[in-house]
């Protein structure tokens, strides 16, 4: 099968979407990215999970083009486009997988046009910041070219809020849901599945006590630093 590994790791983290809840019906997608071909697997448009296979994932280059496959693939390719040609391509950050869903928690968040808080150490062990959401895209950017310009919008925010994709891999776009992405498609899941918790719990903090105040910067850097700095000692040696 033609571009058999990055269809089966596509297949792999789409079907981890409904085993971690964090989507009904056919609400998500998850992309696997082939760095050197400069394509990527991505789920086909419309399609349940339990209908899916390594087979039906449908491959697509960096201009959102389909190069392989004999179905429709995910309404929300050209974002997934626009995100690897500018973070991976030419910025030569390593991300090898994107996730989209439409989870309760983060769309909420988003559904809010709110920033998620950084309120307390789980939260601090993935990244340093809030978990960032861009504004609403415009009416123009709709009428243009809507899921191509939710990609340009989630690169101009974090240039404007001047975050690094490479550290900060996950995004709220307002209105809309979540989108994460991480060295592979398994892992785009993992940070999605993690940004979904951070979501919930941040929600509920804010429910016991409407005046919590965010984590000090000194507890924020000794639990990312523990995990992800370089003397991190989180963990197993490999």
């Amino acid at each position: 099968m033609k571009y058999e590994k990055i269809r089966n790791e596509a297949y792999k983290a789409n079907m981890k979407i409904p085993a971690n809840h964090l989507a009904l019906y056919t609400w998500g997608n998850v992309s696997a990215y082939d760095a050197d071909e400069k394509v990527f697997a991505i789920k086909p448009s419309g399609v349940p999970y339990e209908e899916l296979t390594p087979e039906s994932m449908v491959i697509v280059n960096l201009d959102g083009k389909v190069v392989d496959g004999d179905l429709n693939p995910s309404s929300d390719t050209p974002t997934h486009a626009v995100l690897y040609k500018e973070f991976a391509d030419n910025r030569k950050i390593k991300i090898g997988g994107i996730i989209h869903t439409h989870s309760t928690f983060a769309v909420s968040w988003a559904q809010a046009v709110q920033s998620v808080p950084l309120f307390g150490t789980t939260h601090a062990d993935h990244i340093q910041t809030k978990i960032p959401c861009t504004p609403y895209l415009s009416k123009a950017a709709v009428e243009k070219d809507y899921e191509k310009e939710t990609g340009n919008l989630i690169i101009s925010h974090f240039d404007k809020e001047k975050l690094n994709p490479s550290e900060v891999n996950m995004v709220l776009c307002g209105g809309h849901g979540p989108f994460a992405w991480g060295e592979t498609a398994e892992k785009a899941v993992y940070n999605a599945t993690v940004m979904e918790e951070i979501c919930r719990m941040a929600m509920n903090t804010l429910l016991i006590n409407p005046k919590a105040k965010e984590l000090p910067d000194y507890i924020i850097n000794k639990h990312y630093m523990r995990k992800h700095g370089p003397n991190a000692y989180y963990g197993q040696k490999k």
